[in-house]
């Protein structure tokens, strides 16, 4: 939680001043630099490598099927320019590239579709950053934050050269892309049921304090899911729609899927918060009902002394027994201090006796039958 803070901080600390010209690039001074990994391949042949100089990609346009280019780190203005010059990148798509977190959509310019996602980082923790993609003649870009993704799967199927994945355009590689950034998020509600199913033990067996403070934690994270998938769904399921000519009939089955794949990921985030919620409100529930019960049995201890005190108070008030026969003949008894405790306790057994056959004591029957 405490890393999608900072990334919401990051968002309001605004890098592009009020009123410039649309398009202008600016990008976080923190920001790691850019590093580029080229996948270019075909059905015969797959290429990999690192470039530095996005000049360079001018060669692989054309020279196979799919050009591949994955760009990790958005800290250098002038290569991503470069590199959007390289594939005529529409300069308002680059803007939205380098100032993040946008919201979650798809664009078109031209040839070309741009796609806005949110990635998961960790399957532990929330930690999310922006995924962008284009989709253009026969190249997919796609942009991330850091190092690390959870595309290495993509990767792993070209290199075993599957026939699917090696036969298919770049429609297809931008599928099993995007597929990819949205299958990342279920280990990640995978964890936060785990802690859901611990939470509602605790609540039920024995709910302390820190139970509810952990329970709004989880809360605010599937909050901030919910933020992030209402919008994943609406562009995918734009996307396996959009009549466009880069997009193959055949691929927009596999991206109905992917959009199928987001209305599960919502679904679940909907319901885990739903269930958070109602641990909250289970949490609140059981603590009314614990006092509850302390407060009938320090009732229950109250009311059986009120007779008790009443008659020690009698007894207390040391009539004179020698003007009346009246006067508490029991004073001057034998057995009167004896006779005082055992009508005391006995005052006792028969309402402790009574309230238990009412049910206030938690045993004994109504007169209904039903146990109290």
């Amino acid at each position: 939680m405490k890393l999608e803070a900072r990334s919401w901080q990051k968002f309001a600390r605004r890098r592009i001043q009020p009123g410039a010209s649309p398009g202008t690039l600016a990008v976080d001074p923190q920001a790691p630099p850019p590093r580029l990994r080229l996948v270019a391949y075909g059905p015969d042949e797959l290429h990999e490598e690192e470039i530095a100089d996005p000049e360079a990609l001018r060669a692989w346009r054309g020279r196979l099927p799919v050009v591949w280019v994955n760009v990790d780190g958005l800290g250098d203005v002038e290569l991503l320019a470069r590199l959007g010059a390289v594939f005529g990148l529409h300069q308002l798509a680059l803007e939205d590239v380098v100032h993040v977190p946008q919201r979650p959509k798809l664009e078109a310019y031209g040839d070309q579709l741009f796609v806005v996602l949110r990635q998961s980082r960790s399957h532990g923790q929330l930690d999310t950053e922006q995924f962008s993609l284009f989709l253009g003649p026969g190249f997919v870009l796609s942009f991330q934050e850091r190092e690390g993704d959870s595309l290495e799967p993509v990767r792993e199927r070209l290199r075993k050269g599957r026939p699917r994945m090696r036969n298919g355009g770049p429609d297809y590689l931008a599928y099993s892309i995007l597929d990819a950034v949205v299958d990342g998020f279920f280990p990640l509600l995978e964890g936060y049921g785990g802690q859901l199913e611990e939470l509602e033990e605790e609540v039920l067996s024995n709910p302390e304090a820190d139970v509810v403070s952990r329970l709004h934690l989880v809360k605010h994270d599937l909050v901030s899911l919910r933020r992030y998938a209402w919008p994943m769904r609406d562009a995918l399921g734009a996307l396996s729609r959009e009549d466009s000519p880069l997009l193959e009939e055949g691929t927009r089955l596999f991206l109905r899927d992917c959009h199928d794949h987001a209305v599960q990921f919502l679904d679940l985030v909907e319901t885990y918060r739903d269930v958070s919620s109602g641990l909250i409100d289970l949490y609140l529930s059981s603590i009314s009902n614990r006092m509850n019960e302390v407060m009938k049995v320090l009732t229950i201890i109250a009311t059986v002394f009120i007779p008790l005190g009443f008659i020690a108070g009698l007894y207390g008030m040391n009539f004179n027994t020698e003007l009346s026969p009246w006067n508490l003949p029991e004073l001057n008894w034998r057995f009167g201090y004896p006779f005082a405790l055992g009508v005391m306790a006995a005052t006792a057994v028969v309402m402790l006796i009574y309230f238990r056959r009412k049910g206030w004591l938690g045993g004994g029957r109504r007169r209904d039958g039903r146990r109290g």
